[in-house]
């Protein structure tokens, strides 16, 4: 398939919630990015919501219906978008689980991430989990979006009170998520990525 082919495809994203806790603001966060992106004529957005899947304990992992439907969804994204928390200074117990419970189906796959908490905004949950990705042979994107006080900046119904900054921001984001999730699509399809992710360098 010819490279402008691939290019016109829709990039298929994972948005993954971070969050499990009950009355979580992910929901309000995560709400905001689709229906900012909803109508893209680049990207087609699946929500994964961990809530709603049953992730089992480590031990059980091989054997979850919950794990198999998860990798599924992971295969068939081209792209990531992780919508995480700060919870004490990095992400949360529910993500890790989620990340951990895949290896292959990650690699030479971008990830974005949406942050939110105080302060930060949640960049330093954002650093830990580069180190994370990269491990798993993903490609991290360098910009991003967050919201310090998040609480703060939306409205009751769900809507940024200024919107302007976390829409440029996003937009920033996406532009190189397009350019890396249709360049390394391609180069996956021209080359699977598995094989080198195992090689050994003597």
């Amino acid at each position: 398939m010819a490279l402008d082919t691939l290019s016109r495809e829709k990039i298929k994203v994972a948005v993954i919630m971070g969050s499990v806790r009950p009355g979580r603001f992910c929901d309000t966060v995560t709400s905001w990015l689709v229906s900012s992106l909803e109508n893209s004529r680049d990207f087609q957005l699946k929500v994964i919501d961990p809530a709603e899947l049953p992730l089992p304990g480590w031990a059980d992992l091989q054997e979850s219906l919950g794990v198999v439907e998860l990798r599924r969804r992971l295969d068939e994204a081209d792209a990531f978008i992780v919508v995480t928390p700060e919870y004490n200074h990095s992400f949360p117990a529910a993500l890790k689980s989620v990340i951990d419970s895949a290896y292959q189906e990650w690699q030479a796959k971008p990830v974005g991430f949406v942050s939110y908490g105080g302060v930060s905004g949640g960049l330093r949950a954002v650093e830990q989990l580069r180190q994370v990705f990269a491990e798993l042979h993903a490609v991290t994107l360098r910009d991003s979006v967050s919201f310090a006080s998040a609480w703060r900046q939306f409205d009751e119904s769900g809507e940024l009170l200024e919107p302007a900054q976390a829409q440029r921001s996003l937009a920033t984001m996406m532009a190189r998520m397009q350019w890396w999730a249709s360049t390394l699509r391609a180069g996956r399809r021209q080359r699977p990525y598995i094989p080198v992710a195992q090689e050994q360098v003597a």
